[in-house]
């Protein structure tokens, strides 16, 4: 990586040469906010607001039920799900777009469990995404005590994959921290052990180039509301291998995975390839709104696409935690991502030797327009989207965090008191 900028001026003339820059416009930014949570809930694209109008004045207000048809409403899952294929070196017809991440993630893992009925045991990380853990415990529940969900700190995880494994699941990036997996490595291991591999992209995909089909990934899910741009509450995806498609038992079998859903037969018969996956009808508007996310995201393919503006993020993280750090020495912030390229996702976070202080930090920085989050017990994160952030963006930040512990107004009541959402 080339030399980071060492003043302000340089972080304003890397901006304008930046040949990605063009890409910000594409997001409605409130002016005077750094925002650094788009590793949680990502920016509003400026085409969103106009393409949910239309659906819902014209193919819903105007057209009615026809846009089902006439708008290709019932082909929005696979639509969308391609778009999404391209992003995480998937087919399209290896991705369909649908429910929450929780709920793809129980038909995989179902799934999983059947295609190894030999083998007992979930293999997953004690760090992993808590939801990722409950869905596993809540699917162990209904299977009954011969199953188990065993949990291993990270360094641990090669050696722990035996022939009792059925299936990996792990995040790639963890949440807290932003470390990263080497999914080529993880899922090699898998393989060799007989197990299948399950990947959570929810903090990969968007964020940096993905390749499952190179990784020979089995499965994935993801969510389409952070580095996707889909907008709160967003639909989410999930991969399946076409290797694995036609054996692929579907624990969920509701009508839009029907092979002929208006044919009403009373019994299920799954449909062919990726279809098979949906459940319930799919959420129109919800559905528009990440089409339109996805097509921002998809206007960086003439400038360099993933792989520029993963070499932006890059920089960024690597600026934004470096200045930090250098500012904020003497309060003793301590950078919890590895600050290797391929070590890290797109986020970079911290901690304060009193971790009881982190949340009130945060909420301090918030008001002064720097917005990132907070993750108990004490991690302060802040997530880089190169689509729409500058080098100015994290030299700010970067001071903004030093202005708040340097003045101690973290310490005030009202940065104390928590929120439902943190």
């Amino acid at each position: 990586m080339s030399m980071l900028p060492a003043t302000r001026e340089q972080c304003e003339a890397l901006d304008a040469a930046d040949p990605l820059a063009s890409l910000r416009g594409l997001f409605a930014l409130p002016d005077g906010v750094v925002y650094l949570d788009g590793n949680s809930l990502g920016a509003l694209p400026v085409a969103a607001p106009g393409r949910i109008a239309d659906a819902v004045e014209r193919q819903w207000g105007r057209d009615l039920i026809r846009s089902w048809n006439t708008a290709g409403w019932v082909e929005l899952p696979q639509r969308v799900g391609a778009k999404i294929a391209s992003l995480v070196g998937a087919r399209a017809d290896e991705v369909v777009a649908a429910d929450a991440t929780s709920v793809n993630l129980f038909k995989v893992l179902s799934a999983a469990l059947r295609m190894r009925p030999d083998r007992t045991v979930i293999l997953s990380e004690t760090g992993n995404f808590p939801t990722d853990l409950y869905i596993a415990q809540g699917l162990i529940e209904q299977l009954g005590a011969r199953h188990s969900l065993r949990l291993v700190g990270r360094d641990a995880l090669p050696a722990a994959i035996d022939d009792s494994v059925a299936v990996v699941m792990l995040t790639q990036v963890d949440y807290r921290t932003g470390s990263r997996l080497d999914m080529d490595a993880v899922t090699a291991a898998a393989h060799r052990a007989g197990a299948l591999m399950l990947w959570d992209l929810a903090h990969s995909a968007g964020a940096f180039p993905v390749d499952l089909n190179a990784a020979q990934a089995d499965f994935a899910v993801g969510c389409g509301y952070k580095y996707l741009n889909g907008g709160p509450g967003a639909p989410a995806f999930l991969f399946v291998a076409r290797r694995h498609q036609p054996a692929f038992s579907q624990p969920l079998s509701g009508w839009m995975g029907h092979a002929a859903p208006f044919a009403f037969e009373a019994g299920y018969r799954p449909a062919q390839g990726i279809a098979r996956y949906l459940c319930g009808t799919p959420p129109v508007l919800s559905m528009i709104a990440l089409d339109a996310g996805l097509d921002a995201l998809l206007a960086a393919d003439a400038l360099g696409g993933l792989p520029a503006l993963w070499r932006k993020s890059l920089r960024l993280t690597a600026l934004f935690a470096a200045r930090a750090q250098a500012l904020c020495a003497g309060h003793g912030l301590r950078c919890e991502t590895p600050m290797d390229d391929a070590g890290r996702g797109s986020q970079v976070s911290f901690t304060l030797p009193d971790g009881s202080q982190g949340y009130s930090v945060v909420q301090a920085l918030i008001a002064r327009g720097v917005i990132g989050d907070f993750r108990a017990p004490d991690i302060l994160r802040f997530g880089f989207a190169p689509l729409y952030l500058r080098h100015v963006d994290a030299w700010d930040a970067a001071a903004q965090l030093s202005a708040v512990l340097d003045s101690g107004e973290w310490r005030r009541d009202e940065f104390h008191a928590r929120a439902a959402v943190t």
